[in-house]
């Protein structure tokens, strides 16, 4: 199981610019989320939330919503 850097010990990420919360123990999600952490700087721009209890229902308490399934870029 892997995890975002400083973010170990959370299995529920949100990105702040999208409202949406990825769950990092689904391989779809998490191969989404770490792009996204790279290719638009989320942890620098301060984008990223963990939440505490770590449980969907927390994120969508604070108004994420949790993603469907991942982006996948078409190869062509």
């Amino acid at each position: 199981m892997s995890r975002l850097s400083r973010f170990e010990h959370y299995r529920f990420i949100g990105a702040r610019d999208t409202m949406r919360v990825y769950d990092s123990d689904d391989p779809d999600q998490f191969e989404d989320l770490q792009r996204r952490v790279t290719e638009d700087d989320l942890v620098g721009r301060k984008l990223v939330q963990a939440f505490a209890p770590d449980t969907v229902d927390e994120a969508r308490n604070r108004g994420f919503k949790p993603v469907r399934g991942a982006r996948r870029r078409t190869q062509g």
